[in-house]
């Protein structure tokens, strides 16, 4: 089909001698060049290649292969999506219990004050990222997505984030939301903070109930704040009992 496409392809090609580009023959946008073409240049696709720098005055190149080895750039890109090693080993059943139990105890513990302490009032504790959380303080200990600085600084931030792009943009809610998320990341990135569960806490601030939008700031505080410190608790109190075990791996 390509060879199709390129058949004689200088038929009306017009020569042109100045500009900020190669000389040489240059077809109309949308028509294609031959891949011999002494314009050519990298970014590959397929096994041709275009570049942006022989691309402008509403013409389109069609250069010739960057790579005459092998894997054009397009090839290579997709490889990447392979992957490059194999899963890890599974862990062993002394491990799983002690997530398990560390889970349940500190889920119970936010899930207590929630609904038997402060469910008549206009406060919450239990918000979806903490579950998000958990898998990781209690079953992913010694990732540094889990430690203390992560736990708190990246549920903390995030909330600020998230209540912000809510009160800034709820017009546009998708807008929020997007935004919301996006930032919560690059500010944990930062501040080296990086907590996954951060970008949920950061998008429940904008997509999250009325109770959730009636607390403002102070949502960063309860359920965000608090209901991390109680996880931390909980997690050095189990993780530290096992011999194997050790939590944290740094606090700063």
């Amino acid at each position: 089909m390509l060879d199709a496409v390129i058949e004689n392809p200088l038929k009306n090609a017009q020569p042109r001698q100045k500009g900020p580009f190669m000389d040489g023959h240059c077809l109309p946008f949308g028509m294609l060049m031959t891949p011999h073409h002494p314009c050519c240049r990298e970014f590959a696709v397929s096994e041709y290649s275009f570049s942006p720098r022989t691309m402008g005055r509403g013409y389109l190149h069609f250069l010739q292969p960057w790579d005459r080895g092998g894997k054009s750039t397009v090839m290579n890109y997709f490889s990447k999506m392979k992957g490059i090693t194999q899963s890890p080993p599974a862990v062993s059943l002394i491990e799983i219990f002690w997530s398990w139990v560390g889970a349940f105890l500190g889920m119970a513990a936010v899930a207590l004050i929630n609904f038997n302490l402060i469910g008549e009032t206009d406060l919450v504790m239990v918000i979806g990222s903490f579950g998000a959380s958990a898998v990781l303080i209690y079953g992913a200990v010694k990732s540094p997505l889990a430690q203390p600085r992560n736990l708190i600084g990246g549920h903390v931030i995030s909330a600020i984030i998230g209540v912000a792009a809510y009160k800034l943009l709820s017009p546009q809610m998708w807008l929020a939301s997007s935004v919301s998320v996006a930032t919560a990341i690059t500010v944990m990135h930062a501040t080296k903070t990086l907590h996954p569960p951060g970008g949920a806490t950061a998008l429940i601030a904008v997509i999250g109930s009325q109770k959730i939008h009636n607390l403002g700031y102070l949502y960063v505080l309860v359920p965000v704040g608090l209901g991390a410190a109680i996880m931390l608790l909980v997690a050095l109190l189990v993780n530290n009992i096992p011999k194997n075990r050790r939590y944290p791996e740094y606090w700063i």
